[in-house]
């Protein structure tokens, strides 16, 4: 049982920073703290099992990973190339076959420090190995911890539904992601209604680019009136040009309306866990929920939303990595 005590005070302190804030990236780290110690744990006991047990403990615990990674960058790769044929050979959208080349690279590279008798490639391969695990930690936390929170339900009655923008087509057409979030938001004010609560207000949040002939939220805010939403149950936030300008002026808006406000904000479900994140820091009190998201665009957006959290976490998270370089090359000379 000792070695699962640290797995176990892991996943206490999870259940309660997560029942604090569900909107903290704490939760996700000490998450996947829960899981790597667990694992950890299985491995020390494998000695102790049967001979089956220990099998199957170790195929969970190595093999399945090793067969993820390697599946994980064919898909990577596949869906790298039908982003490419369907939105265009820009920089955002190479991000997965980025990364699926990278995994490979990676691959290619401990097989080279396996097949030549070379420290210096030894080294690096470790170096490179070491950052690349953690970098895959973190991300395997995010990822987790994102599927969870996607997973919140509306519960209760809210005074304002937030509709975060995103740029329209043609200067004033509302494209199919930003009409998945406004759809999501009149899904979640018909549902209070149908069980007899009052009617929220709607809040289309977003200013006016310099490539679009109205704001976001004046294209948002006629799309939900042409379908049937009162345009007095509309209000708009026409200002921000970011999501934190979004989450900071739509909350100036709600207070001047209810200082005691309690609202929702709805955005795709793959920036859900990065924007409740943005919520928190900006005092917003309401969580946030995700709208559907055409598939072959989820894997590059979800890694977008990974580059983005691990840069505002640059502090740590490049500390860490500079700490394993520098011990990677210790090793490597001390050899």
């Amino acid at each position: 049982m000792v070695a699962f005590a640290l797995a176990t005070l892991f996943f206490l302190s999870f259940c309660v920073s997560a029942r604090n804030d569900r909107r903290r990236f704490r939760n996700a780290v000490l998450l996947g703290l829960t899981f790597l110690t667990l694992s950890s744990g299985l491995l020390l006991q494998v000695d102790k099992l049967p001979g089956w047990a220990g099998v199957v403990v170790l195929l969970v615990v190595f093999g399945l990973p090793a067969l993820g990674i390697l599946a994980l960058g064919v898909f990577l790769v596949a869906n790298g190339v039908t982003m490419v044929r369907k939105e265009g050979a820009y920089l955002p959208n190479l991000l997965s076959m980025l990364a699926g080349l990278g995994i490979f690279a990676v691959i290619a590279l401990v097989a080279a420090a396996g097949a030549f008798d070379s420290t210096a490639v030894t080294g690096v391969a470790a170096v490179v190995s070491a950052v690349a695990a953690y970098v895959s930690f973190i991300f395997m936390c995010f990822l987790g911890y994102a599927y969870l929170y996607g997973r919140i339900k509306v519960r209760g009655d809210v005074d304002h539904v937030v509709m975060l923008g995103s740029g329209l087509v043609c200067g004033d057409q509302v494209p199919p992601l930003l009409a998945s979030r406004l759809r999501k938001g009149r899904q979640i004010y018909a549902a209070q209604l149908a069980r007899g609560g009052r009617p929220p207000v709607l809040l289309v949040s977003g200013g006016k680019g310099t490539d679009e002939k109205v704001s976001e939220a004046r294209a948002m805010a006629d799309w939900l009136i042409a379908e049937g939403v009162p345009a007095e149950h509309v209000a708009l936030e026409e200002r921000s040009t970011t999501t934190e300008e979004n989450m900071q002026f739509s909350r100036e808006l709600m207070r001047a309306d209810d200082p005691g406000y309690r609202c929702v904000v709805v955005t795709n479900n793959f920036h859900a866990f990065r924007a409740a994140m943005m919520a928190r820091k900006a005092g917003v009190n309401g969580q946030v929920v995700g709208s559907p998201t055409a598939r072959y665009f989820w894997p590059s957006a979800t890694l977008r939303e990974f580059v983005a959290v691990f840069w505002e976490h640059r502090t740590v998270n490049l500390g860490i990595c500079g700490l394993l370089v520098a011990a990677g090359m210790a090793a490597t000379f001390a050899a």
